[in-house]
């Protein structure tokens, strides 16, 4: 007669541990859904961005021989590349058309431009997501000429895949580049969870600290590029996000603090 054996149950995750602090690697907002989990959770979460922009001097940019106000059409992906721009043109001396018409990723980043244009509708676009969600005004403006792109020295794979896409004319502009922040006075500061939101901040983290080992830090990653980086780096993920259950990495941290709590 067989012996019945008792079934054994699922493996415990040995890494869902309790959560006490987070270190968060971008600039601290003035209103975050995290500080909620702060107060609810009593989990201390600090701010510290591991990538900077620099923005490339007069003379450098000048090296890529372009006219910035040479172009009818200008992409901006980002605050960052509208400062840049503009900053450039006004160090160049360059005087940029009023008819200029500027196409937008997001609502946030149009909405920017007023701190550089008197903003009419009829020359802003934007998205609501990306700049798919304009891409009958790119249709409709492609014969206007080449559109401009300031941008990173890391360029960004999905705008130019789209501009490609819809056959569109594009220049890119470097105007500013993406370095390392230094963390030094982090060295010998542990925390329990780790927050990457681009390949550049994992990068970061393994330039200052070249012997960091991960050990019991929880890793947390935003999007499919961190998380492919995070990999390739031989980390552990234990949070990632965005999925259907928790869209954001704020609702992703609660939820694994939550099953850390029973």
């Amino acid at each position: 007669m067989p012996i019945k054996t008792k079934k054994k149950g699922p493996e415990p995750d040995l890494r869902l541990k309790k959560v006490s602090s987070i270190l968060v690697s971008q600039p601290k907002p003035e209103r975050s859904p995290y500080y909620e989990i702060e107060t609810k959770y009593g989990t201390q979460i600090d701010w510290r961005p591991f990538i900077q922009v620099d923005g490339l001097s007069e003379k450098e940019f000048r090296k890529q021989k372009i006219r910035p106000n040479a172009f009818p059409c200008v992409v901006f992906t980002s605050r960052t590349s509208i400062e840049h721009y503009f900053r450039l043109c006004e160090e160049m001396r360059l005087k940029v058309s009023e008819m200029t018409k500027y196409f937008c990723t997001t609502e946030t980043v149009a909405n920017y431009l007023q701190k550089f244009i008197l903003f009419r509708k009829r020359k802003v676009f934007s998205g609501t997501k990306n700049l798919v969600d304009i891409a009958n005004y790119f249709q409709k403006h492609k014969e206007s000429g080449v559109f401009l792109i300031p941008c990173s020295d890391v360029s960004n794979v999905e705008v130019i895949q789209f501009l490609k896409s819809s056959k569109v004319k594009f220049q890119e502009a470097i105007m500013h580049r993406t370095v390392n922040a230094d963390l030094s006075d982090l060295k010998d500061i542990k925390y329990d969870v780790l927050v990457f939101f681009s390949p550049m901040e994992i990068k970061s983290l393994f330039d200052n600290f070249p012997d960091f080992v991960q050990g019991d830090t929880r890793i947390a990653v935003f999007g499919p590029t961190a998380a492919k980086a995070a990999k390739e780096a031989g980390l552990i993920i234990d949070i990632q996000a965005p999925t259907p259950a928790t869209p954001s990495m704020a609702m992703a941290l609660e939820e694994y603090i939550k099953k850390t709590l029973g």
